[in-house]
């Protein structure tokens, strides 16, 4: 009889030093006692499908993909979700019994499920979202927010024609405004999202006007560092309900452990802790 293989995840990308999802992992892993292994993995493009394909030969349950990868393993895994091929990117791979490759998309999940954390009373069906960004990141909070009932998408982004790209592809929902009329967006919405990298640390500022924001608003944005940007304090000095976007990182991560280790984690304060570090 062969002995039980030690499961073994990862996550890979190009750079991948900065990634939390090993720390992330790993808290859960010491938490649950369980004996398995997640590790950064750092993959150049023009080996990105031999390395995916080898992985499951050494042991390996499935891996989170990052940047730049996201939208190169789906034309390598065997079976693609509708949620996945709809955002035209994966985050999260299985590796089945079988060999086969299952490829997932699990951001728009993160997204929706730490705003329902951070923000209990949350509706997003009783009125406008506005959504700054139309990156890829965008898509997936885009798709997200369409599940979950929101009426109207408000969209701005700095080149306006990503932005008719997505309305476009979505369909009416979608309302696209011109950069220079972003703060427009905000008039009468429920909800607010940052997805772009402005106000990262090493990025430029978020400038747009925010003086639209009103008491009881659900902020979120999807920089984490900082973990409060100009953004949140923003819409923090206005009254509305903030929520930081490390936990949509953390939320995104349930899933694929679920998937790889055989329980489901729990998103609480020391994991919070343990991925911010001291």
């Amino acid at each position: 009889m062969s002995e039980q293989r030690i499961p073994l995840a990862g996550v890979i990308g190009d750079p991948i030093e900065h990634s939390l999802s090993p720390r992330l992992h790993g808290h859960w892993l010491r938490a649950n006692a369980i004996v398995g292994h997640y590790i950064p993995m750092r993959v150049v493009n023009g080996d990105l499908e031999h390395v995916i394909r080898t992985l499951p030969k050494a042991g390996f349950v499935g891996v989170n993909v990052t940047i730049p990868h996201k939208e190169s393993v789906l034309r390598i895994a065997d079976t693609v979700t509708d949620r996945a091929a709809l955002i035209g990117a994966a985050n999260t791979l299985i590796f089945r019994p079988d060999g086969k490759i299952y490829a997932d998309n699990t951001d728009g999940y993160g997204f929706v499920e730490n705003l329902r954390q951070g923000a209990p009373d949350w509706a997003p069906d009783t009125g406008p979202t506005a959504v700054f960004g139309a990156g890829g990141a965008a898509r997936a909070i885009v798709a997200s927010l369409i599940e979950v009932g929101v009426p109207e998408i408000r969209l701005s982004n700095r080149t306006r024609a990503r932005a008719d790209a997505l309305r476009a592809e979505f369909g009416p929902r979608i309302k696209v405004f011109d950069w220079t009329q972003a703060a427009n967006m905000l008039d009468g919405a429920v909800t607010a999202v940052n997805t772009t990298s402005l106000g990262m640390v090493g990025k430029p500022d978020f400038r747009v006007p925010l003086d639209g924001f009103k008491p009881g608003m659900v902020v979120t944005d999807l920089v984490y560092t900082p973990l409060r940007t100009h953004f949140l304090d923003e819409a923090d000095n206005a009254g509305c309900i903030t929520v930081d976007g490390l936990g949509m990182l953390l939320h995104q991560a349930v899933p694929g452990f679920e998937r790889w280790f055989g329980m489901r984690p729990v998103v609480d304060d020391a994991l919070r802790q343990a991925v911010l570090g001291p």
